[in-house]
């Protein structure tokens, strides 16, 4: 019987009360379970981070879950003003798994922050404010209407020629949703644009390694994955890498 992969999911720092607690949003939890047919394994943020190549040694997949934190800019070379909340251990744990991850072969998804966060890791920059931008338009949610209407789909894609999620799609373009505050300035070192938007920015990045499971989107393709084939078929491309992972490491 093939082994159920083992997925992580590093978690969010946050304080609630008097303490800090550790946390990843339940969608997360269920689109591993319910899109990927995989295992989830909660990764506590901490400081200082745990060993990224222990920890990777022993899963089949890395999830990065988007998060209301973002990243500190002086992990991009940005020397403006933080924007929105922090979570500085968050940060120092994806940062350092991130390039573990790839050296390892070890499949990762990067929702939102983590599309953020693989394009610090490897290099990139982000703009702080894509809406503040001349040419872009406004990405946010708004956060006055019902969830159902802040998820819902709010803008095409162009899919790349030959990629990943034109594969997946059947076609070059899908309509996804839009929650986001910040996006990609300059690609990261080895990735290659698989989305944009209408106005240029770029909504999904590749490690351009056919050896390498990487994937990385803007939108969030966790909100209710078994309802949206496209959604869906992006949990089930990172599942099947993962199950191969899980079959080479559990045959060692």
């Amino acid at each position: 019987m093939a082994p159920v992969p083992l997925v992580g999911l590093p978690a969010d720092r946050k304080q609630i009360g008097l303490h800090p607690f550790q946390a990843v949003g339940e969608k997360y939890i269920r689109a591993v379970v319910d899109g990927a047919g995989a295992l989830p394994v909660l990764l506590p943020s901490l400081a200082p981070p745990l060993d990224p190549a222990e920890v990777l040694g022993r899963l089949d997949g890395l999830l990065l879950t988007g998060a209301y934190s973002n990243i500190e800019p002086h992990h991009y070379g940005d020397d403006g003003d933080h924007v929105g909340e922090r979570d500085p251990a968050r940060d120092a744990s994806t940062l350092g798994l991130i390039p573990q991850a790839i050296t390892l072969g070890v499949p990762v998804l990067a929702i939102c922050r983590g599309l953020q966060e693989v394009n610090v890791a490897l290099g990139g920059r982000l703009h702080p404010k894509v809406h503040d931008v001349p040419g872009l338009a406004d990405h946010r949610e708004d956060t006055d209407e019902p969830i159902g209407v802040q998820y819902a789909p709010a803008h095409p894609v162009h899919l790349a020629e030959g990629g990943l999620l034109a594969r997946i799609s059947g076609g070059r373009e899908a309509t996804v949703n839009s929650l986001h505050g910040q996006g990609i300035r300059s690609l990261g070192r080895g990735l290659v644009v698989e989305a944009t938007a209408p106005d240029g920015l770029v909504e999904a990045v590749r490690l351009d390694d056919p050896q390498r499971f990487l994937l990385a989107v803007q939108w969030h393709p966790e909100w209710r994955v078994v309802e949206n084939p496209f959604y869906l078929g992006i949990f089930q491309a990172f599942a099947a890498a993962c199950r191969e992972r899980a079959e080479s490491r559990t045959s060692r």
